[in-house]
């Protein structure tokens, strides 16, 4: 049987090249199909972040099938492409501000601890928010230590002898037996209080569960604040900024603790009543008082804790974020994403952290 196709009014015989050609032309149709259709059900990433190129690389080579990927210092994003992400990672102020138009949102992983900016009044919460709640704590530990051996060694003293070309020896006390109370027993207050149980502390906590945690000998909850408070040598503030954690560490708290106290802010400044804590450092009602967080940042040039000789100021960066450390954890999160299970870290809107 002779095989003929007609082509503008004429029969013509069918070749092998003939054959060939629309193989190839049914091929390239499949091709792009199969592309339009992986295209449709792919997940389109948007990191949002000032160095945003740094996390883009930090992905880089890790198992992220089905996954699109655009970034934006958040001064030059495109509306197309925020529409269509339907998951992002970033800054939370960055994020926060662009929330409702992101039309496909499903997930959003912080790239920071803080997490007030997704609490402004009228945004949306219709989706999944997930923090680096397993990231900070050995960064803060080394700070919060930094300073407790520091001050209990007496380095800023014998610097200053240093200068003064003065050999004087200056007393000092072990860190064994001496009691620091930590304020909120999440990922990060556990990992200090680790800390603390090494150097032999004493450690007590303050959360709103009271829940026995490991390496912590009592626990506290807040409505005991003032017996908790009145027992340490160093107490640790490392509450998120919340409703019910607002100047939590009031004036009346502040005055519950020893004389010999130091208190240090690692969480947020609006948890620790800033006047009254000026008030005690003035009066030396309070040793001294170690502060990375303030109501206000940057701190006012006006503010008081400038010239407290006893106050030790540093600007909001006792843990910073690591691309490569939050890459690990989206990219945990991201397998569970496409296989369904829950992620973890996720946020509690109602609680608000």
């Amino acid at each position: 049987m002779e095989n003929f196709f007609v082509w503008g009014g004429s029969k013509q015989e069918v070749t092998p090249w003939h054959m060939a050609f629309s193989l190839i032309i049914v091929g390239l149709i499949f091709i792009v199909v199969f592309l339009s259709f992986k295209m449709y059900f792919m997940n389109r990433l948007l990191i949002i972040a000032k160095n945003a190129d740094q996390y883009a690389r930090a992905l880089e080579g890790r198992s992220l099938p089905d996954l699109d990927i655009s970034t934006s210092d958040g001064s030059n994003l495109a509306g197309s492409t925020l529409r269509q992400a339907n998951i992002i990672l970033g800054a939370p102020s960055l994020v926060a501000d662009r929330l409702a138009q992101a039309e496909n949102l499903q997930w959003v992983q912080s790239s920071f601890a803080g997490i007030e900016p997704f609490f402004a009044s009228g945004l949306r919460r219709d989706y999944i928010l997930t923090g680096v709640k397993d990231v900070f704590g050995p960064l803060m530990s080394e700070y919060v230590f930094g300073y407790v051996l520091s001050l209990e060694r007496n380095i800023f003293p014998a610097r200053n002898h240093q200068k003064q070309q003065l050999w004087k020896s200056i007393p000092y006390r072990s860190l064994a037996g001496l009691t620091i109370g930590i304020c909120g027993l999440g990922s990060i207050g556990r990992h200090i209080a680790s800390t603390a149980a090494h150097f032999q502390m004493r450690v007590l906590g303050l959360s709103r569960s009271a829940t026995q945690t490991p390496q912590v000998a009592l626990t506290y909850e807040p409505s005991r604040i003032n017996e908790f408070a009145q027992q340490l040598d160093y107490m640790v503030v490392a509450l998120p900024h919340t409703p019910a954690t607002k100047k939590m560490i009031s004036a009346e708290v502040i005055s519950h603790l020893p004389d010999s106290a130091v208190l240090i802010n690692v969480g947020r400044g609006a948890t620790v009543d800033q006047d009254a804590l000026v008030a005690a450092l003035r009066a030396g009602r309070l040793r001294g008082a170690v502060l990375d967080v303030f109501e206000t940042e940057p701190l006012p040039a006006e503010s008081p804790f400038w010239q407290l000789e006893n106050a030790y100021i540093t600007p909001h960066n006792s843990a910073l974020s690591f691309p490569k450390d939050v890459a690990d954890v989206f990219c945990s999160n991201y397998q569970r994403f496409c296989s369904k299970e829950p992620l973890q870290d996720v946020v509690d809107f109602k609680r608000g952290y």
